[in-house]
């Protein structure tokens, strides 16, 4: 009797623990229904373009990203394809170079104008991409077209030099301030400033570049894995609008990541904000 007892305990005493453990990190489906990590990668198989939304200076986001690249590769071999908001167009033969062994780490990291953050959160991505003889887009708006757009609007961009127009999507620059990303943005200025009407079309230069270089560098039965800002894709928007308005029939899945301070379930407002949902605790280290 004493044994069957003690052994109720212990079972009891096991289940608690599980139950109590503490998790880094948790997937979702769009409608905030739980999923394994390999059911997510079983989803993403076939598809044209995925998405993976980050936040920036989270390190679950990034180690995900970097191991989700690694399993797409054992999948897709060589039809596998980074792309990323980090880099910008006209760093793209920087980037070529140096996954070619032609310019040294050295130089690539002097004159690729990178984030602070690129040796601990995407210097890893690169460096896959160079050991397995990937290719990697270096899909985003040279900032200072950015900001041309946000203080002059997309006519600035008219004044710049044949060249300069290479590094961005071709204009006159399709743009919907109806579409839900670009809108919500001329209410972020709140406590009565009335914000610049130009900022969502920064927003939307930068999204319509990221689409036209992922179109220009995607080879049919390639896979391309593109990193950004969680906004740049939330909710099939963003990056997608423009990808869907040239090719309506293209198999995307999304990746977000969200913040929250319980992930046991999905808060109402970040349901459907992707196909695939990953919750991280409020309290997790950020990376800067």
């Amino acid at each position: 009797m004493k044994t069957k007892t003690f052994f109720f305990l212990l079972i009891s005493m096991t289940l608690l623990a599980f139950k109590g453990d503490k998790h880094a990190f948790r997937v979702f489906n769009s409608e905030g229904k739980p999923v394994k990590y390999q059911k997510m990668l079983e989803n993403l198989e076939g598809a044209d373009i995925v998405f993976f939304g980050e936040l920036h200076d989270n390190p679950i986001a990034h180690w995900l990203q970097y191991e989700l690249t690694r399993d797409l590769y054992n999948i897709e071999g060589e039809n596998l394809v980074l792309a990323a908001e980090m880099f910008e167009a006209d760093n793209q033969l920087l980037m070529d170079e140096y996954l070619g062994g032609q310019i040294s780490e050295k130089n690539f990291e002097e004159e690729m104008r990178l984030w602070n953050n690129y040796k601990t959160d995407y210097k890893p991505l690169v460096v896959f991409a160079k050991e397995n003889d990937l290719r990697f887009i270096a899909s985003n708006i040279p900032r200072r077209y950015a900001s041309v757009v946000f203080n002059k609007g997309f006519e600035g961009l008219e004044e710049l030099s044949d060249e300069a127009k290479t590094y961005f999507h071709p204009l006159p620059v399709p743009y919907d301030s109806e579409v839900e990303c670009y809108k919500s943005m001329l209410k972020m200025g709140g406590m009565g400033v009335k914000p610049n009407e130009n900022l969502p079309k920064a927003q939307a230069a930068k999204d319509a570049t990221m689409a036209h270089f992922i179109m220009e560098n995607r080879q049919e039965g390639e896979m391309v894995i593109h990193y950004n800002g969680s906004y740049h894709s939330d909710k099939h928007q963003g990056i997608i609008w423009y990808l869907l308005q040239k090719q309506p029939d293209l198999k995307i899945v999304t990746i977000t990541t969200k913040l929250q301070e319980k992930i046991d379930e999905v808060e109402e407002e970040n349901i459907g904000s992707a196909d695939f949902i990953i919750l991280v605790p409020e309290t997790m280290t950020r990376t800067y």
